[in-house]
Parts: C-alpha cells; structure tokens; sequence
C-alpha cells in the first residue's frame, strides 16, 4: 500500500535550491568583484516536521542548512596558470566535471549536493519516491571531506586537499557543464593523474592508472602486484571514518618499478564524501540498513555496529588487494593507526569545519573518533573475519601451479608462477596463505588463463574446506592426491584432468575482474 501511494504521488518540482546563497544581497546578482558569498549547501532538506524526521530520519539536515562562508570560484586563479573546463563526470549521482590546469594537471569540481534520479528506473522518476531518494542525501555530511586530509597524512595514506567553493550564479566558463552548477557550493580538488600532481608521499611513482587499468595488468601478469600493507592501511582508515562507499573505481593507484621488472601498486583514495555518514536515526532507514537489505549503510557513531556492513560496498577490491594479509597484520596495522591519530590531530582536523558546522557537528564527531580509535583493533579483527570467510584467490593470464595441502583443521596454498621463474631463476612462490577452518567457510581458487596445474593433497580424516577450484581458460590439470571430498571443479572448457576427482562443473561468471574486464 505504501508503495502503491508512492507511486501515485508526484515527484516535487523545484525540489533544489535556486541559489546557495543567503543573507543580505542573496536574491541579487552577484557583483562581478565578490570574492566570497555566504551560502548554504541545501537547506531544502531541512525544511520537514518533526514526524516526518522521525520517519526518514533527522541526519545532517541542519548542517545542510547552516550558512558558511565561501570564496568564489574563479578559473583563472584558482590553480596556477588557470583551469579550463574538460570533461564531465560523475555517476548516478554526482555532479561532477574535470578542470585542466598546467602541466598535465587536472582538476575536479564536485557540487556538494547530488542529483540522484537516474538511480530510479525512468518510470519512477515523477512519482514521491524520488522525493525519498533525493532526501537521502541528507545522511551524508557535505563538509566531511574537508577534515579528512591531516587524518590521511598522519596515518600515511595519500589524499587529495578539497576546497570549497561557491560557483556563480552566471558562471560562462564551465563549458556544457556550467548551467548544472551555477548557484551551487562545490568541493575542489587537484586529481592524482600526473607525475607533476605527486605529492611527496607517493616520491618515485613512475605513473599512474585508474582502478579497472590495474586491475588487468595485475591479472594479465604476476609480475604486477598490489601493495597489501599499503591498502591494508587505507582500508583501516575508512573503517575508522566510516566510509562505506570504497568500492574499486573510488581508488586511484601510483605505480612502483621494483627490482626484476616487477610493478607494485599503491592505492590512492579518491571522493570521500561518504565520511561521517549519518542515516539509522529515522524509522524506514533504521529498516533498510539491516544486515539483510543494505548492510553498507552504516551510520558514523562512537561504536562500530556492523563491520561487515561498513566494508561490504568494497568487497570486491578487499578480497583481491587484502588477500595475503593474516589477522596479526590486521591487529598490528590498527594499532599502529592508534599512535598515529592523537586526540590534538583529531581536534585540528575538525576545526577545517566551517564554524557554524562545527559548532553543530565538530565535537560529537570529534569525541565519535576518539572512541572508534580506541576500538579499532576490535573492528579490524571484526574486518579480518569477514574477509576470511569465503574467500576467493586469483592467478593470472599466465601459466601457474596452484599448491593445495588440506588437513581436517586448516587449508594451505601456494602459487607458483612458470613466468616469473624464468625471470627470476628459482624464486617462482608468489602467494603462500594459510587458511583456518575455524574462520573461512569456503575456499575458491581460480586460475583464470594459461596453463595451470592444480595440486590438491587431502592429508587426514575429517572435512577439510569446502574446495571450489576454477580453471578457466587454457589447458588445466588437477592431480589430486588423497580424499576428493567437499572439492568442486569448474572449468570453462570442461578440459581440466581430473583425475579421482568429479567431472568440471558449469563455470560461475564473474568471478575475477580479468574475467569482467575481458568477456565484455
């Protein structure tokens, strides 16, 4: 019945501010000399009763509301030598668009406010609903990212350094992209898409590529890896600012040359406008944040809930760029994060609020942050177990051995790479991990492409992990030595020998993303 109402009302008109400006002079035209303006990022989600912030929940709605100072956004000098529109960007939601500057340089602008309708399907996009999901946006702070860089510097996790701004309401030099901002706060930001954009953190990158990029050369060669404790680092800070929406294309990633003509990858954090997110505190959110409709939106609060949750959006990338990485790694990084994050930098971090954002916001964020340090052993542990529990090893293009030990309480693997022996004579293992049957539920290892061998020993009575083995393309062989229980193949091909063991199942799609990025 509610649905049915929804969908019988209409989708308010004009349901965004005209203008972000407020105070004397708003309804005016903007002098040509103005050099800053007092603005609101969108107090038309703070104009509702309290039953229906009782129902849809309170969130940051004040602090869209409250009015802040704000320079204007001047192209040509807001970065050396000036900006000129490029592209435009963004996703379902974001009004976002990239800036060229000099050298290479680029730039992103992003509104504050978002516009999420093509999250609907076209036939809901006139009805109440989305009224609903335009007024979500009320649970995410618009000023979050703006304390986020002294925290990523202590940490030692590189960042980007947003500034506000507000954009004209005549604003000509945005291109095709100008009537979508003008009248808007906007954050602004130098990209990491440079050599020249480099900060001293990331010396001695020789370039840089974007989330899917290294994603296919990690799979395409073993001579192309992630660095693990790196991520491992950036992870545990978001869990720590409650960003939950880390999903592989919010990373950038600096390449590294290493000795043997390998490549190491280093993760860079991109748009953090998730930070501090606010959303359980109204009934029907309260509902859809539940552990069985949308665990990932979990609301910033002084304890972690649902860490699982926190870290769901992001799964994909934390099972491949987390994967070598034990508990002790996890136990030792959080507690390294502790002595870096002191009381006196989360304070400093929280005076870059506005001052009318602070006053409403900067110490219950500020105290929330102290308490989630102390307990962030706890959530990273809590992060460990949810990786551990069905996870999924990847090889790559190339030919590789896949060593395999199963005993009643435990799963060790080894991979061995035929390339990159040849490379580097006698040094072959590139993964070992032991997996323990009192956390992994199930284990998938999956070749992906070249000719890969699959050694299985079954050592002991009693079930060892469910084994679920992938061979992909190529001409794979499994030899299997001892008990084939709880093991399962699948094979594109159906071509693996498999030796005492079943016939190779129907292949799952999807299930690495050199497989997504090349069957497309």
């Amino acid at each position: 019945m509610a649905l049915s109402l929804a969908a019988a009302s209409c989708a308010r008109k004009n349901y965004f501010q005209s203008d972000a400006r407020v105070g004397p002079g708003s309804t005016a035209p903007l002098p040509l000399a103005a050099n800053s303006v007092r603005a609101t990022a969108g107090r038309h989600y703070n104009r509702h009763s309290g039953f229906y912030c009782w129902f849809l929940g309170r969130h940051y709605r004040s602090t869209w509301a409250a009015a802040v100072p704000a320079p204007v956004l001047r192209l040509s000098t807001a970065a050396p030598g000036g900006l000129l529109p490029s592209k435009s960007g963004g996703g379902y939601q974001s009004i976002s668009m990239t800036l060229s500057g000099t050298q290479g340089r680029e730039y992103a602008l992003r509104a504050l406010d978002k516009e999420p309708s093509r999250t609907l399907p076209v036939w809901l996009r006139k009805t109440f609903l989305l009224n609903v999901v335009r007024d979500a946006t009320s649970a995410a702070n618009p000023y979050g990212a703006l304390t986020v860089p002294p925290l990523a510097a202590a940490a030692g996790v590189p960042h980007s350094r947003p500034r506000l701004v507000y954009v004209r309401p005549d604003e000509q030099g945005l291109g095709a992209m100008s009537e979508r901002f003008r009248g808007k706060l906007a954050l602004l930001e130098e990209k990491y898409n440079a050599l020249a954009s480099l900060t001293p953190d990331l010396a001695g990158a020789t370039g840089l590529v974007g989330g899917e990029a290294m994603l296919a050369r990690v799979y395409t060669h073993p001579a192309n890896f992630i660095d693990q404790t790196a991520f491992l680092r950036a992870r545990l800070l978001d869990v720590w600012l409650g960003d939950w929406d880390r999903h592989e294309g919010q990373w950038q990633w600096a390449a590294f040359a290493e000795p043997g003509g390998r490549v190491r990858y280093r993760a860079i954090p991109k748009d953090r406008d998730q930070v501090y997110f606010r959303f359980d505190d109204g009934l029907i959110p309260w509902l859809a944040s539940r552990r069985f409709i949308a665990p990932q939106f979990q609301t910033f609060k002084p304890e972690y809930d649902n860490v699982a949750g926190l870290v769901y959006q992001a799964r994909f990338i934390d099972q491949r760029g987390l994967s070598q990485l034990t508990r002790a790694d996890f136990r030792r990084m959080a507690l390294d994060l502790q002595r870096r994050l002191p009381d006196t930098l989360i304070e400093r971090a929280m005076r870059r609020l506005p001052p009318a954002v602070f006053a409403l916001e900067g110490e219950r964020i500020g105290t929330a942050l102290k308490a989630r340090r102390q307990a962030l052993p706890q959530a990273a542990e809590a992060f460990y177990l949810s990786l551990a529990r069905e996870p999924t090893l990847g090889g790559t293009a190339q030919a590789e051995r896949f060593e395999v030990h199963r005993y009643p309480d435990s799963t060790t693997v080894r991979v061995f790479s035929a390339t990159l022996g040849q490379q580097r004579a006698g040094d072959s293992l590139r993964f070992r991990r032991t997996y323990f049957s009192a956390e992994t539920r199930e284990l998938s290892l999956d070749g992906l492409g070249g000719n890969d061998i699959f050694e299985v020993t079954t050592t002991g009575r009693g079930s060892p992990l469910p084994l679920l083995l992938y061979g992909g393309t190529g001409r794979d062989q499994l030899h299997l030595h001892g008990s084939s229980v709880r093991l399962k193949l699948y094979d594109e091909a159906s071509d693996m020998t498999a030796a005492g063991a079943r016939r190779p199942h129907l292949p799952r799609k999807e299930r690495l993303a050199y497989d997504r990025l090349n069957d497309d």
